[in-house]
């Protein structure tokens, strides 16, 4: 018993430290007798200890550095586990809920913790305050709450598992997202960009023609000269001929990528959701043009 104390008092000062997964609901009995044989026992293969890739877009900057394989959703390998969350990055940047990306994360890249066996699933209850607010964004865009999200699946919170932040997390969570989700500094920008590149549906070099508030969103035009386009994966002539870009809340969050307006040179990706090109991830190009088309040619010799 008073190495099961000491294991979850090191893991709620893991998550206390890392600021995203915001404490847990502690355990008086094994989380694993909570939940359907599917969803504990995911594959036969013994779960191992990974880095989170920096590739894995939707679980940047989650706030822990390892993450179990196979995951809570059964994705055996990080390939797969890249593919499958990669298509969930065009929600979190609808910012439909603030906690959708610990939500996600939880199930695609769970928190790993070598001295626990156990998997850590995320509350019922934070399930269901990521639902609520986000199945009406999902259905306007024509796609259902999934089967495998069912929150009935997850414990209710007195077995040990991820709960919603408590009223004093709040503050810390607004100056968090003060900075748009496709806005937050990683790192070297072509690195970056190579890294992720293949899990994005577009990537282009743009110049901003021009910047405009809809609806609570950026509506991101790019100038036809000089543009280049490295992916368009599904875009249709007029979106070739005539592109219009957006940034999901982009009138309630900063992009300091973006700052310059009408004339900024950027490098930028992201995903289609319904009949919308929406950004993930954007940053300024800050080199000169003889560098430009050496990170040009690095990109087109890319094989995804």
């Amino acid at each position: 018993m008073a190495v099961r104390g000491a294991l979850l008092l090191l893991l709620l000062l893991l998550l206390a430290i890392c600021g995203c997964c915001c404490g847990l609901s502690s355990a008086s009995s094994s989380s694993s007798s909570a939940f359907p044989h599917h969803l504990v026992q995911l594959s036969s293969r013994r779960s191992t200890c990974k880095p989170v890739p920096s590739s894995m877009s939707l679980c940047h900057g989650v706030g822990y550095n390892e993450m179990r394989l196979p995951n809570l959703l059964g994705h055996d390998t990080m390939k797969e586990a890249l593919q499958q969350a990669a298509s969930w990055v065009p929600l979190l940047t609808k910012q439909c809920h603030r906690e959708t990306k610990k939500f996600l994360c939880s199930l695609f890249a769970p928190v790993c913790i070598s001295q626990m066996e156990e998997p850590i699933f995320p509350c019922r209850s934070l399930c269901e305050a990521v639902r609520d607010s986000c199945v009406p964004v999902m259905a306007a865009f024509g796609f259902p709450w999934p089967e495998m999200l069912n929150c009935s699946r997850f414990p209710r919170g007195s077995e040990l598992c991820i709960p919603p932040v408590g009223p004093e997390d709040q503050e810390q969570l607004l100056q968090e997202d003060a900075v748009c989700t496709a806005c937050l500094d990683s790192g070297p920008s072509e690195k970056d960009f190579l890294e992720k590149v293949c899990n994005q549906d577009f990537a282009l070099k743009m110049t901003v023609k021009s910047l405009s508030g809809v609806g609570g969103d950026l509506k991101v035009i790019p100038e036809l000269r000089g543009r280049t386009l490295y992916k368009q994966d599904g875009w249709s002539e007029d979106e070739r001929k005539k592109p219009v870009l957006w940034l999901a809340d982009g009138e309630a969050c900063s992009c300091e990528e973006l700052a310059g307006g009408p004339g900024a040179t950027v490098l930028a990706m992201g995903h289609r959701l319904g009949n919308r090109l929406i950004l993930s991830w954007v940053r300024r190009w800050k080199h000169g043009e003889k560098e430009l088309k050496k990170f040009s040619r690095a990109v087109r010799k890319l094989q995804c």
